[in-house]
């Protein structure tokens, strides 16, 4: 990999291949921060299994926060606890995160893009003013965030939940939910403001996105995350 102080790798596997090497040569501090589960648990546990290094070394503190996504459904939910088990310190927003990214040892920060048909870009950013900003947003949001075992366990979600969700990833018109639902469109428009706020989405339309992903959990909960 280049010593350029900023660099844009395209999918996991390039993530891996080229900066991979930068998560197992952590011996201070790995910082993440994750609007879900999804966005680096495929490039990060790869890149430390290539690495054969476990993720937690004596003298590193690793920290991890994550909004209420995290916490949509009870499999994610189990594999944080396990997750904290190991020694990482867990925290959980409330709001939005200004950057999905990893801070590395306070010499490098990784920032993830929103994905474009399916592939996602990471930036690799090593100009210290930059690193140190977004290690300065991650120390604010995560003053701010909950501990994970401090937070009482959030309200899964329930069929009716399910239903809302369907209705939402369709583009069905509130009226139309509402009718399919047999709700009043005032009690179908509190579920799906109570919904946004559990799944941590800041529009109709990106719970739209996210219903799909937890649909598919609910048909396949065992499968590979």
């Amino acid at each position: 990999m280049t010593t350029d102080p900023i660099i844009t790798l395209h999918g996991e596997q390039e993530l891996v291949r080229r900066a991979g090497h930068l998560f197992v040569a952590s011996r201070e501090e790995f910082l993440v921060a994750a609007t879900d589960l999804m966005t680096w648990s495929t490039g990060v546990n790869a890149a430390f299994a290539e690495g054969k290094r476990p993720h937690l070394l004596p003298g590193l503190t690793m920290r991890k926060l994550y909004t209420r996504r995290a916490l949509a459904d009870p499999e994610s939910e189990r594999r944080l606890l396990r997750i904290a088990a190991t020694g990482v310190e867990i925290r959980i927003s409330d709001g939005p995160l200004a950057r999905e990214a990893i801070i590395i040892d306070r010499r490098t920060a990784i920032l993830a893009g929103a994905p474009v048909r399916g592939v996602r870009t990471y930036t690799v950013v090593r100009a210290p003013e930059v690193v140190d900003g977004v290690r300065s947003l991650f120390r604010a949001a995560w003053e701010s965030a909950t501990d994970l075992a401090d937070r009482a366990t959030p309200p899964l979600l329930t069929d009716q939940a399910r239903q809302i969700l369907r209705s939402l990833a369709a583009g069905h018109t509130d009226e139309t939910g509402a009718r399919l639902l047999g709700l009043s469109l005032r009690t179908y428009r509190r579920r799906v403001a109570e919904l946004l706020t559990t799944l941590g989405a800041g529009s109709r339309f990106q719970a739209g996105l996210l219903a799909q992903g937890l649909l598919d959990e609910a048909v396949s909960p065992g499968a590979p995350r």
